[in-house]
């Protein structure tokens, strides 16, 4: 549920990178064509949250005037800045020198915004022929989510993490409820044994601990899948990761259970057997599940990326 993590940009990147450098350079062209005309762009910014700065080169790579900023956050830093930076050795202007079109740069860390960006460079003429540059810089993180169509779904992140968040306090909750229980009973144990001493009570305390044990892998499991961690729901590994790390934490208690089970039959008590049985059956069908789940997942998602890499080479 977090936001994209840099492998996950440049990898989504180099996989529409032919669409997203057609995008970007229509909108160069949208924006020329305001300028020409002498039309704010504003309408087109909020079109495509993903523009960042806008900026101006002369002949010589000498920026000319400030930095216009389309996002509020960098407007104090990055609005009155900029004007006669020597940028003539960047090499976004020294590919657009030598080719003279439009030209992209690979994914880089800007310094200014703290963030991986992207920069599209076009050359322009003025009235008077004079040729100068004009610079885009967009949040490549934004442009993927825009392309992808996943902007609303980020929008909303905030409120699913809230109630993620919420759910993950009351799993805790009931963690610290089961700890609490089994202290009680290991301290009326411990008192109780210089009177009488009842083995059963010892496989009451580990179901608790079993149980909080299980309670608590599953509020980890879903704070890191769902908060901390970024989470591609366009990729199948992603789902399958989740829900390896989720049947995983169901058969390791349901294992423990059925031991115990199994325990309790060999003190004498021979309802349990049937029962203990039973369960070790689930947990082999379980495993048995989850592996071809995980086989046949690992192989679909194999043949998905083999077809796209042969489709993008042709």
């Amino acid at each position: 549920m977090a936001r994209m993590s840099y492998l996950s940009s440049i990898e989504r990147y180099h996989e529409y990178q032919e669409v997203i450098q057609s995008l970007l350079e229509s909108i160069l062209m949208s924006v020329e064509d305001n300028l020409a005309k002498g039309v704010d762009i504003e309408p087109l910014v909020k079109k495509f949250p993903f523009l960042e700065l806008q900026y101006y080169l002369d002949e010589l790579g000498q920026q000319s005037g400030n930095n216009l900023c389309f996002k509020a956050e960098y407007k104090r830093t990055l609005a009155q800045s900029g004007h006669q930076q020597d940028l003539s050795q960047r090499p976004y202007f020294l590919q657009v020198k030598w080719n003279n079109e439009t030209c992209f740069t690979d994914p880089y860390f800007s310094i200014a915004t703290k963030k991986v960006c992207l920069s599209v460079i076009k050359a322009l003429r003025n009235p008077q022929a004079d040729t100068f540059y004009i610079v885009l810089d967009v949040c490549l993180t934004q442009l993927i989510e825009f392309v992808m169509g996943d902007s609303a779904r980020v929008k909303m992140a905030p409120y699913f993490k809230s109630g993620y968040g919420i759910i993950i306090g009351c799993l805790f909750c009931l963690v610290l409820f089961l700890v609490s229980c089994v202290f009680n009973d290991i301290y009326g144990l411990i008192n109780s044994i210089p009177d009488s001493f009842d083995p059963l009570q010892l496989f009451s305390i580990i179901i608790y601990i079993t149980l909080a044990l299980a309670v608590f892998d599953l509020g980890k499991t879903i704070l890191e899948e769902e908060i901390l961690m970024h989470k591609d729901i366009f990729r199948h590994s992603s789902t399958r990761r989740t829900i390896t790390r989720f049947i995983s934490t169901v058969l390791i208690a349901i294992s423990i259970e059925a031991l115990l089970t199994m325990f309790k039959a060999a003190l004498g008590q021979a309802e349990f057997l049937i029962p203990a049985i039973a369960m070790m059956f689930a947990v082999v069908g379980l495993l048995i599940a989850l592996a071809i789940y995980v086989y046949l997942g690992a192989k679909a998602e194999h043949l998905l990326l083999n077809a796209r890499r042969q489709q993008k080479s042709q």
